[in-house]
This record gives C-alpha cells, sequence and structure tokens, in this order.
C-alpha cells in the first residue's frame, strides 16, 4: 500500500528540559517499527511529534516527503490509538467505528460500507449492536483499531494500546494486531516500554535513552547484538559481567579474563585493553558437570532454581563471585547436577559472549547482580 514513510530529520523537543534530543530516524511504508524505551525515555513524545499533538522545538517531521511543521493533527494523513480507548460509553460499536466519517460527507451506504470493512478486520461484525461496556477489554481494543483504520491513515500510531490488558489476553492480542497490520499493509508505529511486545510485533525498532535513539535494527539485530550494556540490560533479560580485557584479537574478537578465568570472546567492542562488561543471554549459557575440562568454562555453583513452566531458571554464582543465569528449557529430564547447592562447569560459548562500551548505571547500584529488565 503507498504512502506511510516517515523521516525524522534532527528532531528536537524542548519542555523545561530535552524530552527528544535531535533524532534521525527513517520508517518505510508499510513498516512495523516500534519506538522502546523505559519511562520518560521520549518515546511518546515522539509519538505526539509525529501526530501533531506537540510542535517540535526544532528539526524536521517528513511525511511521504511533505514537512508536517505546523500542520494540525486532523489534516496529517495519521490516526493515533491511545493506551486508554476513549470509546464513546453510549454509542454502540457501529457508532463509535463511524463517528470519524460522519465529519467526512459520506453517504449512510458509503459509512455503513467501510465500518463493516473495518470490523471485518478486527472480528467483530457481529458486536455492531452492542456499547463498550458490554465489551471484554481486548474486544474495546479492537473497536479502537477499526475506528482508527477506518479513516484508511498512511500511518497508525499506537502508544501503548496494549497497556491496560491482563498479561494473558496481551499476548494474544500481540499476534493478532501484526497479522492486522500485515493485512492492512499500512505503517505503524509502535510505542511501548515492553521488550517482548516489540521483539515479536516489529520488522524494526528504536531503542530510546534520555531523548535519543541509542540502537535500531531488526528485533534479532538489537537482541543478539547489543550496541552498548545499555541495550543489554534494557532488551530482554542479560547477563551483564564485569570483565578485564588482557588480548585484542583480529577483527573483534579478544580474550578477557573473569577472575582467574580466560574467556575468548568473538565479538568485543572495546578499543582498549582493561575493565569493561560482557554480556550473554540466558539460554546461551551451558550448564555442564563440575569438572568438565576446556575453554570457556568456569567454576560455579548452583544458587536457586525456579520452575517456569517450559523452562527452569537456574540461578548461579561463578567462583570470581558474579551471578549469572542459565534457562534450561525442561524437555523431560532432570539432571542430578542441577541441585541447589551442587558444583558444576559453565560453558560460555566464544560465539554468544559480547564485550560492550557502557559502564551500566544499573550495575554500578548492584554490583555483581544480573539484571532482568
Amino acid at each position: 500500500m503507498p504512502g506511510g514513510h516517515i523521516q525524522l530529520v534532527a528532531l528536537t523537543k524542548r519542555f523545561t528540559e530535552v524530552a527528544v534530543d535531535s533524532i534521525d530516524l527513517t520508517v518505510d511504508s508499510g513498516e512495523f517499527f516500534s519506538l522502546l524505551g523505559p519511562s520518560g525515555c521520549g518515546k511518546t513524545t515522539t509519538l505526539r511529534l509525529v501526530a501533531g499533538f506537540e510542535q517540535p522545538t526544532s528539526g524536521r517531521i517528513l511525511l511521504d516527503g511533505t514537512d508536517m511543521s505546523g500542520v494540525p493533527p486532523h489534516k496529517r494523513h495519521v490516526n493515533t490509538v491511545f493506551q486508554s480507548y476513549a470509546l464513546f460509553p453510549f454509542l454502540t460499536v457501529f457508532d463509535n467505528v463511524a463517528f470519524g466519517l460522519r465529519y467526512h460527507k459520506l453517504s449512510k451506504q458509503q459509512i455503513a460500507s467501510k465500518v463493516h470493512e473495518a470490523l471485518d478486520l478486527v472480528q467483530l461484525r457481529s458486536y455492531e449492536k452492542r456499547r463498550p461496556g458490554a465489551l471484554s477489554g481486548g474486544q474495546q481494543q479492537r473497536v479502537a483499531l477499526a475506528r482508527a483504520l477506518v479513516l484508511g491513515p498512511a500511518v497508525l500510531l499506537l502508544d501503548e494500546p496494549l497497556g491496560a490488558l491482563d498479561a494473558k489476553l496481551r499476548r494474544s492480542l500481540k499476534v493478532e494486531l501484526k497479522a492486522l497490520q500485515e493485512r492492512v499493509g499500512i505503517t505503524f508505529l509502535y510505542v511501548t516500554h515492553d521488550q517482548e511486545e516489540a521483539l515479536t510485533m516489529s520488522d524494526r525498532l528504536a531503542v530510546m535513552n534520555s531523548g535519543q535513539i541509542v540502537q535500531i535494527g531488526t528485533p534479532r539485530q538489537v537482541y543478539e547484538e547489543p550496541a552498548d550494556t545499555y541495550v543489554a540490560d534494557f532488551l530482554g533479560v542479560s547477563n551483564l559481567m564485569e570483565v578485564d580485557v588482557v588480548e585484542r584479537g583480529p577483527g573483534t574478537q579478544c580474550s578477557v579474563k573473569v577472575g582467574e578465568s580466560a574467556l575468548d570472546v568473538e565479538r568485543g567492542d572495546v578499543d582498549t585493553l582493561g575493565t569493561a562488561h560482557a554480556v550473554i543471554r540466558p539460554e546461551r549459557v551451558r550448564i555442564e558437570q563440575h569438572g568438565t575440562a576446556g575453554p570457556n568454562r568456569v567454576p560455579a555453583m548452583v544458587e536457586r532454581l525456579v520452575f517456569l513452566g517450559a523452562a527452569t531458571q537456574v540461578m548461579l554464582r561463578l567462583a570470581p563471585g558474579a551471578q549469572l543465569q542459565a534457562l534450561v528449557q525442561n524437555d523431560g529430564g532432570h539432571p542430578e547436577h542441577l541441585a541447589q547447592g551442587t558444583p558444576v562447569q559453565v560453558y560460555l560459548a566464544p560465539d554468544a559472549l559480547r564485550v560492550l562500551r557502557g559502564s551500566a548505571q544499573t550495575l554500578a547500584e548492584e554490583p555483581d547482580q544480573l539484571k532482568v529488565s
């Protein structure tokens, strides 16, 4: 579907402090793009700038090549779905969806056709005579989506639209929302602080911090190759360890030490030797029998086991003192060496380790602790 290309150029917004700090971003037409970050990072302000609810202090917002500076919200070819769905409680589902169309001088037949098409998209055609109070939270969310889509925007802006729903419903609606976006083919710009939402639905995402974009990439790129300790710490569950870089190898390879244990690292983002931070995801940590020989192995003790259903979370204390988490899939076995208090050997594969820039303030607050985002 043509249209929906967004370009932000040196976009800045100042209130009493800088909320959005000179960001550059391009979102392709038909892309599902997420802005991800903690509260106060500037993601919602960025969305409001694109919508026209806020005006930039400086910079430009281009929609399909046209500068939107000074263009009021109702004249921008975008529509917004908020966390609070703002449905009219006294109107039926049909009339809620039709509300915006009534200002476009369409005939009753045209309005009915567009509303029915939108309700079919969200699978609520049979609910058109109900009022919002008779709908579940998930159904209300779908009505809000239908109301936004019925106007045929080039871009749909979504500000944490699943935030008011319970966890189980959020999981099912994430799949539905991505499937809906693929069916309608328009650009979705999605704001969330939920890492799982961003990883599940996005074609690409931008991680934000303090009004700036820290990293842009596909979910797999950002998860597996975080740009620095902030991204690694925020996105998903990470093991962040303080290490000592003792040798730089060819390309991105390097050698580090954790206590007295030497580790080879295939991806080292370091310029100098000395103290740095290494990251490895819990699912890449392999637990072996105590005394297993070989490179990239560190002695450890099993401190705690947490049953998660599909997997078991294993909390480990490495011999040098750092805490590490492993995720072991529950495939029917229950190895004896995973008993609490048992010494083990931990294998940290070179291709799973990454040495990163940044000092991670959270690490300074809680030294040697596993950071769970």
